[in-house]
């Protein structure tokens, strides 16, 4: 006897609404707010253009020190009496850097958003960089890394974005950077990047009941003192696409399964096919209905799960699989995940996938956004990738009207199953037969 389930059909999407975005200058600054009535929590953040891409090459994973050297102290308090004084106002410094931005935020009660923007402020601008500080805050970081960089993943990672990108451009190095180039970080470059990056306006993003928010008040205090403006960001870069397929192997000996890193570069962020690619990424591995993961987990057992997704900055982008598969189904887990993406290539996504994904993406954003500081992403999102101010308020609609021969030719303009690379991390002496005998490239050593 068998139990036979059938899949529930998706429900309409709730509604939702994305608050009015207010921009203004103010003491030279940029100020980009939301207005969130009756709400009694809000949210301050400062954004700088000083994410990881304005590393220099050697020093990946700077911009992370410099982050936990702001709460280090300022030239007003040590550490002790800083932490005390957020503490007194019941929060934390929020801080946060990818490719693109450097966040520094606080979240309190309405009332309190002004003594918080100072402290916030206070870090940001005059933090107090000791030497003995930073070298011990370089080191537990360097610490971090080594314990994150022993587990399989991280150098899956750094092989396929060096094979993507060239490893002699900062976008062809991991993001956070590895245990050796923390460690080559010095007191020197982390002064440097601070007066570099974070002495400038920035902008300063504020989420919450603005009939209770003086935002010339907030601006005045978080611009006071600063200078210059962003820098350039630079044209998208002319990354292409090879002409044949190649597997690199990442030896881990020992290694009782292989994980798998399979992609190609993407268009930027702000490419106007955004929607129509999300959808399509999810109908084929971005969700647990998706058809990677049906057929390499539910049909063969291969995984627990496997994701494809276009990962996307303001000046690149990259298409990638991720997934661990048992050691003896590496070889035909990564022919069948080749396939899938060929198969959607060629063949685009049906209307029912379609119904599914759109349904899921479009309910997401009542989850996604409907806290103040979900909404100050968003609106760093807004500013970093220069999105127009009703980018959110339409999105919803955007997701909801794209139809299967938008999304299947997104499928088929942006997905290269011919131009992938392949990055299998696994146990070289037990695999590298059976990659040969794909047939699905030439077998590499990462370098």
């Amino acid at each position: 006897m068998s139990l036979v389930t059938e899949r529930p059909e998706p429900g309409t999407p709730r509604p939702y609404r994305f608050p009015p975005v207010i921009r203004r200058t103010v003491a030279g600054g940029d100020v980009v707010a939301a207005h969130l009535p009756g709400h009694n929590l809000a949210v301050a953040v400062l954004l700088f253009d000083a994410g990881a891409g304005r590393e220099p090459l050697g020093r990946e994973g700077l911009a992370n020190v410099v982050a936990k050297a702001l709460e280090e102290g300022t030239t007003r308090r040590d550490a002790t009496e800083y932490a005390l004084a957020l503490e007194g106002l019941g929060t934390e410094l929020s801080i946060s850097v990818d490719w693109d931005a450097f966040q520094v935020g606080v979240q309190v009660p309405v009332h309190r958003l002004p003594a918080a923007v100072e402290l916030m402020t206070e870090a940001v601008r005059t933090p107090r960089l000791d030497p003995a500080d930073l070298v011990r805050v370089r080191d537990d970081e360097v610490t971090a890394l080594r314990m994150y960089w022993a587990n399989p993943g991280p150098r899956a990672d750094a092989a396929l974005r060096a094979q993507l990108f060239g490893a002699q451009q900062r976008v062809g190095r991991p993001m956070d950077g590895d245990p050796d180039s923390v460690a080559a970080v010095t007191v020197d470059d982390v002064t440097a990047f601070h007066a570099d990056w974070l002495t400038r306006f920035g902008t300063l993003l504020v989420v919450g009941d603005l009939d209770r928010i003086d935002l010339d008040e907030l601006a005045t205090t978080a611009f006071a003192g600063a200078s210059g403006g962003a820098a350039p960001a630079g044209e998208p870069l002319d990354v292409r696409v090879p002409g044949e397929r190649k597997i690199v192997l990442v030896n881990r000996p020992g290694s009782v399964q292989s994980t798998l890193r399979l992609g190609h570069v993407a268009p930027h962020r702000g490419h106007p096919d955004h929607v129509p690619m999300t959808l399509a990424a999810t109908v084929l591995g971005g969700a647990f209905t998706s058809r990677l993961n049906h057929l390499l987990r539910e049909v063969r057992g291969y995984t627990y799960g496997i994701r494809a997704d276009f990962g996307q900055a303001r000046r690149f982008g990259r298409f990638v699989v991720s997934s661990g598969v048992q050691t003896a189904v590496t070889a035909p887990a990564l022919v069948d995940a080749v396939g899938e993406i060929a198969r959607t290539r060629s063949s685009g996504v049906t209307e029912e996938e379609l119904t599914v994904a759109r349904s899921w993406r479009a309910g997401q954003l009542t989850v996604e956004l409907q806290t103040p500081r979900a909404i100050a992403n968003a609106l760093a999102t807004l500013v970093v990738h220069d999105l127009p101010d009703d980018y959110h308020a339409t999105l919803r609609e955007r997701l909801l009207a794209a139809t299967e021969p938008e999304v299947s030719a997104a499928a088929a303009q942006h997905l290269h199953p011919a131009g992938l690379t392949l990055v299998v991390e696994g146990d070289a002496a037990l695999i590298r037969d059976e990659l040969v005998a794909t047939g699905l490239g030439e077998v590499i050593d990462a370098g």
